[in-house]
């Protein structure tokens, strides 16, 4: 099957709804049909995908997030951000987005960060005086934090099928500055617009009881060691991975138990009906990752036969040979994939296409790595398949066309910030490299 062909097979499966795992293995099982190779290959292909070790760390990590979110760590981390910004203009906006940039270093997830901050923080929000659609925006935006903040399971999988050699803890640590920076424009965001339409504005300001007078009681230091515990586990997950500790792989079960420690241990918050929600949630958010990531295999496997990386490599080289053109390239190419594809599904796709391509113009493949995922973590945010939209919405009962206005300024804030981590490369790559 010629290169174009086994492209439209792929495509048409997208464009009628089949599932990206299906998709993927159906279209490399047409073009292994058409050029007689044997599909039992297809099976060996997709369980040497499987076979690798450091996979392991994504079920691990997913489950810590799971037991984290089931013992009610979210609540302690509100107070914590409530007690560091509540007392500002727009102090819940701003709130909304320090309790997801502490979530995502317990998490891994950006569902998982909006589900869990904004089940609390929305309805708060919207009671105190504050726009619900703008509430909505603000949780919607800042729950992308959970992918880039380590630890980060699209990291995992990038390095993993980037087809060239990536240091999973060199992907974390590059993630924290660029995560710090994102979150620090939201708040500017929310500042600004809070100030504009006067949200949230401080009760000493105005002259008269405020509303949110029961947060803005949170004193900082008791909330600071109700937080203390559960925000040591990033801590000790990339200290140990940078300290040659553990691997990887050992930090995920490490996070587990350390979950448990604190869920049943310390809080006593755990109870086994909860585990058992949090091992049933894993399971299947875990099985659909391994399976697209099994097609993928094969998927890739076709893609190296019909030569297809060179093919692109030389199609883009052909356009431009310069590094600042192809990344220009690159992340428009991103923003608009992240509309139509779930970002682990972008990655296993794009990664081992587009990786070597910036290799061979000069950039260093944990910074793309980085910039691939800041671009598709965007793609969350945005219609007609952005996850965090969708659960933000739930939450707030609202429909998505409903909050895309107060979206508005996010949008243009998070495209400043792709700009910035796009070509000025040592915002992700200082921290990796003064830690070697």
């Amino acid at each position: 099957m010629t290169p174009g062909l086994f492209a439209a097979a792929l495509l048409a499966l997208f464009a009628i709804g089949v599932p990206i795992a299906v998709a993927l293995g159906l279209s490399a099982a047409i073009s292994m049909y058409g050029s007689g190779i044997p599909l039992q290959a297809m099976v060996q292909r997709m369980f040497a995908a499987l076979d690798y070790f450091p996979l392991a760390a994504i079920p691990f990590f997913i489950l810590s997030g799971a037991l984290m979110e089931a013992s009610g760590i979210s609540t302690r981390l509100i107070n914590l951000a409530q007690a560091l910004v509540g007392r500002f203009t727009g102090g819940l906006g701003l709130v909304t987005v320090v309790s997801a940039m502490f979530f995502s270093a317990i998490s891994g997830s950006s569902a998982a960060t909006v589900a869990a901050i904004g089940g609390i923080l929305i309805p708060a929000m919207a009671a105190r005086g504050y726009s619900r659609r703008f509430a909505t925006a603000t949780q919607a935006a800042s729950g992308e934090l959970g992918v880039i903040i380590p630890p980060s399971i699209p990291m995992i999988i990038f390095a993993l099928t980037a087809g060239v050699p990536v240091s999973i803890g060199d992907l974390f640590m590059a993630g924290v500055l660029p995560g710090l920076m994102i979150a620090l424009s939201l708040m500017l965001t929310v500042y600004i617009v809070s100030k504009w339409y006067g949200f949230g504005v401080p009760a000493a300001r105005r002259g008269v009881l405020s509303k949110d007078s029961e947060f803005l009681s949170v004193r900082p230091w008791p909330a600071f060691k109700a937080a203390i515990l559960p925000l040591l586990m990033p801590v000790i997950i990339l200290g140990g991975i940078y300290g040659g500790v553990f691997t990887p792989t050992e930090a995920a079960a490490v996070a587990v138990f350390y979950a448990l420690a604190l869920g049943i241990g310390v809080y006593r918050t755990l109870t086994p009906a909860a585990i058992m929600k949090a091992l049933k949630v894993s399971l299947l958010n875990t099985v659909a990752i391994l399976l697209i990531i099994s097609a993928a295999g094969v998927f890739g496997w076709v893609l190296s036969a019909n030569r297809i990386p060179d093919m692109v490599a030389q199609a883009f080289i052909a356009l431009t040979d310069s590094p600042a053109g192809f990344l220009l390239m690159i992340n428009i190419l991103l923003l608009l994939v992240g509309m139509f594809l779930e970002t682990g599904a972008a990655i296993i796709i794009l990664a081992p296409i587009l990786t070597p391509v910036a290799i061979q113009l000069g950039i260093d493949p944990v910074h793309f790595g980085v910039l691939m995922i800041v671009n598709l973590a965007v793609g969350m945010t945005t219609p007609p398949v952005g996850v965090n939209l969708f659960v933000a919405c739930q939450v707030a009962g609202l429909r998505i066309e409903q909050i895309l206005g107060s979206m508005l300024p996010f949008y243009f804030v998070l495209l400043i910030n792709i700009v910035l981590i796009s070509y000025l490369p040592e915002i992700s790559l200082w921290l990796p490299e003064v830690l070697k």
